[in-house]
């Protein structure tokens, strides 16, 4: 097995002391001639010197590295999501610790504290699984900065926050507009706070036209393809010609379980979704749904976890981001 590069090997290679090579290579590079940097820089990639993460950590009292807990990395809303925050990490240089916790409780717990024990600077957790008291408890504890996406802070502090009651909202007046008054909703059980306040957006913008979505048109579905699937055959049992899902991927395996039954979005049942994933535009017909800023959402959640990392004393950040509806061919318009 070959022996590990050393810093102490790249300076008796270049010939130049251990400090030397240390500075060039934490960006101190100018206080040294043009020919002394080239060099160092050359041979650290000749060689395949890469500094000792721990070493550095341990020097600097920061390692730089921010834990993100999602439910599902599998996601394509989360998939750009993620982009967002590895954007923003790379810009400021931060490593991203991406933890997916496929909306598991003992996963989302042993990863936060994974997150403490390998001295994460701060955290972003979105969609928390776990008791807000818990986590702040845990993270406060141990004088670590988090933020909440799709959850209301547990206290005054730090907020990003997306426009989902304005969405569902939205979402209902599309559908009334297109002459549908015979709606179902598919939700979740227990509904994160994003997903509550879509819900409540909804109901609200039906109410507004005098209408009101009975109990049985409410169905509850795994937060996935594979539950929109399941549950489009529940669809077929409803006296309805529309149906608003709380997320694209649900209206996804709808899709697929109507087509199966051989119905026709629109012209037998229109589907409108929720989150605007790469994929609505290519799902046949194009799906209409509320678009999300889900890229610029990781960008901003990092950028205030850096800004609260890099000074605990600043007042509560607050940043909310708006919604806009997707107008596409997956609801037929009815009106007489």
């Amino acid at each position: 097995m070959n022996k590990k590069v050393t810093i102490t090997d790249l300076a008796r290679k270049a010939g130049v002391s251990v400090t030397t090579v240390s500075q060039i290579l934490n960006g101190k590079e100018k206080r040294f001639s043009d020919k002394t940097v080239e060099k160092v820089k050359q041979l650290q990639r000749d060689m395949g010197y890469v500094p000792d993460y721990n070493a550095q950590s341990l020097i600097k009292k920061n390692g730089r590295t921010i834990g993100i807990i999602v439910p599902d990395v599998g996601n394509p809303y989360y998939a750009k999501f993620l982009k967002g925050v590895q954007a923003s990490a790379i810009r400021n240089n931060y490593m991203p610790l991406i933890f997916g916790t496929n909306n598991n409780l003992d996963v989302e717990t042993q990863y936060l504290t994974e997150s403490i024990r390998r001295a994460a600077d701060g955290m972003i957790i979105t969609a928390a699984l776990s008791d807000l008291d818990y986590i702040d408890n845990l993270l406060n504890q141990n004088d670590l900065p988090y933020l909440l996406v799709n959850q209301d802070p547990l206290l005054v502090g730090d907020q990003i926050d997306v426009m989902d009651t304005e969405g569902g909202n939205l979402a209902a007046e599309k559908l009334v507009k297109s002459g549908h008054t015979k709606i179902a909703l598919v939700t979740v059980k227990d509904p994160a706070a994003n997903v509550v306040n879509r819900e409540s957006g909804f109901k609200n913008g039906l109410l507004k036209y005098g209408i009101e979505i009975s109990p049985e048109n409410i169905i509850e579905a795994e937060l996935s393809k594979e539950g929109g699937y399941e549950i489009a055959k529940d669809l077929l049992d409803l006296d309805i010609t529309a149906v608003f899902t709380i997320n694209d991927e649900l209206a996804l395996g709808i899709y697929r379980g109507l087509k199966e039954a051989g119905k026709k979005i629109p012209d037998d049942i229109s589907v409108i979704g929720y989150d605007d994933i790469d994929l609505a535009t290519y799902m046949s017909p194009k799906l209409t749904t509320v678009h999300q800023p889900s890229f610029e959402l990781g960008l901003k959640a990092t950028d205030l976890i850096i800004k609260r990392i890099n000074n605990k004393n600043l007042r509560p950040q607050k940043v909310i981001l708006p919604v806009t509806l997707m107008d596409r061919d997956s609801v037929k318009n009815i009106v007489k």
